[in-house]
């Protein structure tokens, strides 16, 4: 690692190099304290890195940094690297003004804008730590994230459309600021984009604002909290377009703020903390491998800025190799379901990175959309979130891709900041759901239960043996859950919670969270394994599997399967699939349950939210949190319709 690292940083920019050691750490919660460092005493900042090189030195100020696709087709523009580093020079100084410093933490609740880029790379540009907040949170959930990470300033927009739906995202942050004020913890100041009202783009000499909206908009009422609240394109007017950087340690806390969803207690949420040197160096080489990055390229991550996909693979790795990318506001259905094939052909994209999900969402309405166009732009696909069925696989090489583009179907976490076992593009070859290899310094084992390294041909835990760049550093305020959650368990090893196989020639295939495995009748099986069985029947377009307790089993398996279009839902149906789990993994894995699912509940970012279904298939309506489902309504349908089931 320190050879292989050593060389990429001499790509980037340093103020001061590295006055000791390249790289330390701890694993073993035996030996002390859990750690990690890389380059620490080296000054750098991310931004200057992702900005300033690329148009001073690079001489790429007039390149398309982003083509920003609005939710309506035709809302469109273009942002360049100079107006990019002029707009984050300018809020980096509005930020500044507001008496944001370094350390200092900043929540953003926004839409998928070109002000979201904006504000993260200002943050990093003083050495603030940006806690990005989903724009389809609840106020509820905004709330736990600036009390998570003590955010001394929100950023948010006005109001927004998702598809067509209307999300007045003020009024939401007004209701979070509310509640942080009744728990003690005032914010002193909201900064709000006007989105939805927002003038044409381009007026003068600014390019701030995204332009006009192309659809009539019902009167949404905007409050306005006097003292608090602030006009970003008012402060910009008065802002300075020129902006020193921070110099920050490498390892620093100074770039990510990132909520994350602990192995233990998905539906606990905490804060994660990455450093400078690992956002730069580990994003910035896994983008140019992964993807095969060339100057040339029309990269489009689908992913929202608000997760961790955003965050190294919209904003940061592709900055930081210069590249275009598409920033895009909408959902992959509207205005119909042709919408991102058509962005393919609009922008010529040649490197597509989107989540299982939505390919299997897209399956659904068949090939013709796809196909109707040209897509021929397109070079590399890449999936990511979570394994993907085998049939998806195929379905998006065959359809997708046209059987010529290679398919990168990437393992990683929130918690790694960039991809871990990939494959590389026209390199590795591919086996269809398998996230083959880990990335160059990567070094991944597989454990029992025991906690003892299984060689060849192995089934258990998923474990690395060393660090990488892009490791979380800490919990914020809680080093001690960071170290209990992720090194406890197996001592000198950072664990991922995920189950994992590994074949006769050693690719590796991730079978789902540990504690996604059932124990049927003494025999442990994976919901991820038996869903891509359910998948591979014609009639099916996506399953979820969750156990049930059973009296002589212990523990049965109880499926939810959505039908494609045209297919019917019958006991035919159900002894069909039944039979094609018998045959694809046996017998023990028969479902004694499958349900008609037309919907499954999601999160707005398109997680199956599996804490519901085996609620659902226990009939317990004590359901917990459901800040984050995105259509209720789905879940009272699955309850009114669940199977009798005994215990």
């Amino acid at each position: 690692p320190r050879e292989f690292w050593g060389d990429i940083a001499k790509e980037f920019y340093w103020k001061t190099p590295c006055p000791g050691p390249f790289f330390r750490y701890n694993f073993d919660v035996t030996k002390g304290k859990i750690f990690i460092e890389w380059m620490k005493g080296a000054t750098t900042n991310i931004c200057y890195n992702v900005l300033d090189r690329n148009v001073h030195e690079k001489k790429l100020g007039d390149k398309v940094a982003f083509y920003w696709e609005g939710n309506e087709p035709g809302e469109t523009t273009q942002i360049t690297y100079h107006q990019l580093l002029v707009q984050v020079c300018q809020f980096s100084n509005v930020l500044r003004k507001q008496g944001i410093q370094k350390g200092d933490r900043v929540a953003i609740y926004m839409p998928m804008i070109p002000e979201l880029v904006v504000a993260m790379l200002a943050c990093a540009r003083i050495g603030a730590l940006h806690s990005i907040v989903f724009a389809g949170f609840s106020s509820e959930s905004l709330c736990e994230r600036i009390l998570d990470s003590s955010c001394s300033l929100l950023i948010t927009t006005d109001a927004f459309y998702r598809g067509e739906k209307l999300v007045n995202l003020k009024e939401l942050a007004d209701e979070a600021l509310q509640k942080c004020q009744e728990k003690g913890f005032p914010v002193r100041c909201c900064i709000v984009v006007k989105h939805l009202g927002r003038a044409e783009l381009g007026m003068g000499d600014s390019t701030s604002q995204s332009p006009p909206i192309k659809r009539s908009c019902p009167d949404v009422q905007i409050s306005w909290n006097q003292g608090i609240d602030l006009w970003w394109h008012e402060l910009m007017q008065e802002a300075g377009d020129e902006c020193e950087p921070e110099w920050c340690d490498a390892e620093d806390h100074s770039s990510s703020c990132t909520p994350v969803a602990p192995q233990a207690n998905p539906r606990v949420w905490f804060t994660q903390l990455g450093a400078t040197c690992s956002m730069m160096l580990y994003v910035a080489t896994t983008f140019k491998y992964v993807f095969d990055f060339h100057a040339e390229d029309v990269f489009w991550c689908t992913a929202d800025i608000g997760w961790i996909t955003g965050h190294s693979y919209v904003t940061y790795g592709p900055l930081a190799n210069g590249a275009t990318s598409v920033l895009f506001e909408g959902i992959p259905t509207y205005p119909d379901v042709n919408r991102l094939w058509s962005i393919v052909d609009k922008y010529k994209v040649t490197k597509f990175y989107t989540a299982p999900t939505a390919i299997r969402l897209l399956m659904k309405f068949g090939d013709e959309p796809v196909t109707k166009h040209s897509r021929a732009s397109l070079q590399v696909l890449g999936t990511v979130g979570e394994p993907i069925n085998p049939e998806a696989w195929l379905w998006y090489h065959r359809v997708v891709g046209a059987q010529r583009c290679p398919i990168v179907d990437t393992f990683w976490q929130t918690e790694t900041g960039g991809h871990m076992l990939t494959p590389l593009p026209g390199a590795t070859p591919m086996k269809p759901g398998s996230a083959t290899f880990p990335f160059f310094g990567v070094a991944p084992a597989i454990l029992n239960e025991s906690g003892e390294e299984l060689e060849g041909e192995a089934e258990g835990y998923l474990v690395f043996k060393q660090p990488w760049p892009g490791i979380m550093r800490t919990v914020y305020g809680n080093h001690e859950r960071f170290e209990t959650t992720y090194f406890k368990k197996f001592p000198g090893y950072y664990v991922t919670g995920d189950g994992c196989q590994r074949d006769q020639d050693g690719y590796y295939w991730i079978t789902g969270r540990i504690d996604d495995m059932l124990n049927v009748s003494g025999h442990l099986l994976s919901t991820a394994e038996v869903e891509s069985a359910l998948v591979e029947h014609e009639a099916v377009a996506e399953a979820a599997v969750v156990g049930h307790p059973h009296p002589v089993k212990g523990e049965c398996l109880y499926c939810f399967v959505t039908l494609c279009d045209g297919h019917t839902f019958s006991p035919k149906l159900t002894e069909e699939l039944k039979k094609q789990i018998r045959e694809k993994i046996g017998p023990i894995a028969t479902p004694d349950y499958i349900q008609n699912a037309p919907g499954l509940p999601k999160t707005r970012s398109g997680k199956i939210m599996r804490r519901v279904l085996r609620k659902i298939a226990q009939n317990d309506h004590d359901l917990g949190d459901m800040s984050t489902v995105a259509d209720p309504s789905v879940i009272s349908h699955l309850f009114s319709h669940r199977c009798l089931t005994i215990q």
